[in-house]
């Protein structure tokens, strides 16, 4: 069985990618938590060459970064892309441009599932994201007719912007046309509803990223378990 190391649920957008694609495709693997530590007393993270999240391993084999444990869950699984060349195609423009692009959006809006923020300030660059996110996506449900962004079933691309769809709800960012639905379906998702409750459940904190929060704008309402 595969074996996933993740770390916090209410922080790590990366963690959520592979883990929500293996959990709605029905791929078995053990989950491994590592959450994010401060202070020299903080557990080694000797899981990867990198030590970041997520990590796969397969038999002593370690995969590391998104997108490659993406592509080996592919070589092994149907479904992990669209089997229509076409929707492939896009499908895979699409995730690595979530792979490698949206920097504002990232570092303006840091991933918190428990947590409502009314944000201080929207910067240019982020706008510009998320006008490029409601393209892609209303592209994407458009020319493959939905309900997911390559056509009628879930598979990696959705994995990719399923953290966004987390991002928009926290923030409140807005969404047009068939986008703003997409999001809220991703949301609805049973493999997402999971992630969001145990997110929910979670007591640790990490200091960075509540600072990231916090430098964001105003909590409005923290739905977590109390640290």
């Amino acid at each position: 069985m595969y074996a996933l190391t993740i770390a916090n649920k209410n922080y790590s957008s990366w963690s959520l990618r592979p883990w929500v694609l293996m959990r709605t495709l029905g791929i078995d693997f053990e989950e491994r938590m590592r959450p994010f530590a401060d202070g020299p007393d903080a557990p080694p993270r000797d899981f990867s060459p990198t030590g970041k999240v997520p990590c796969l391993e397969d038999a002593g084999l370690v995969v590391w970064d998104s997108l490659a444990i993406i592509e080996y869950l592919a070589e092994r699984h149907d479904g992990v892309w669209p089997s229509s060349a076409t929707a492939r195609a896009f499908a895979r423009c699409a995730a690595a441009e979530m792979h490698s692009g949206f920097q504002a959006l990232r570092n303006e809006c840091s991933m918190s599932v428990g947590q409502t923020v009314a944000l201080s300030q929207r910067s240019p660059a982020l706008s510009a994201d998320l006008r490029r996110i409601a393209s892609l996506w209303n592209e994407g449900l458009t020319r493959f007719g939905g309900p997911f962004l390559a056509g009628q079933d879930f598979c990696a691309v959705d994995a990719f912007f399923a953290p966004v769809a987390f991002r928009i709800r926290t923030f409140g960012l807005e969404l047009d046309g068939p986008a703003a639905d997409y999001a809220t379906r991703l949301l609805a998702l049973p493999a997402m509803q999971e992630w969001e409750k145990a997110a929910l459940a979670e007591t640790w904190r990490d200091s960075s990223h509540e600072a990231e929060v916090l430098a964001a704008g105003t909590v409005l309402e923290d739905r977590r378990a109390v640290a």
